[in-house]
């Protein structure tokens, strides 16, 4: 996270195993009456989140806000796009950065910073099913020389 760190709320812990992450940056998120609530206790989920720009604006697609129990009517729609508050330079370099093929933008981490939910939002290109293969041979070999390092030093 950036340097004026939040609560830390959900992270897309599956993004960084099916991407290599190029860049990230901080967003805003437009959300609705509830919306707050909700994401305040966790009911929120990034697995198939993705981020799409639309007429020189950015938009948050396919992220899950339960609906909030103490809600009424006026609950809100739980996959409803939502605006990502964007400077217009930050867009620009979105929409240069994607037009290249294989790059896609999406949401990394929901985190709550002075009182405003935050989504860092990371400009990913897809890995290849030998590229995801080499990362858990190379994850469980670091294992495998920390656990051996640790039984030495004992």
């Amino acid at each position: 996270m950036p340097k004026g760190e939040g609560k830390l709320i959900a992270q897309n812990r599956k993004a960084r195993h099916d991407y290599t992450v190029v860049d990230t940056m901080e967003a805003g998120i437009v959300l609705q009456g509830t919306e707050i609530k909700s994401i305040r206790n966790g009911r929120i989920n990034l697995k198939d989140g993705f981020a799409r720009i639309r007429n020189g604006e950015a938009y948050l697609l396919n992220v899950h806000i339960s609906p909030y129990e103490q809600g009424n009517i006026f609950n809100h729609d739980p996959l409803r796009t939502r605006k990502l508050l964007l400077h217009k330079k930050q867009i620009a370099k979105l929409i240069a950065e994607t037009k290249n093929t294989g790059i896609t933008i999406i949401p990394l981490k929901v985190y709550i910073r002075n009182g405003y939910a935050k989504v860092l939002i990371g400009l990913a290109k897809g890995k290849k099913q030998y590229d995801k293969r080499e990362d858990l041979k190379r994850k469980e070999i670091n294992r495998e020389i920390d656990r051996t390092l640790k039984n030495k030093l004992r």
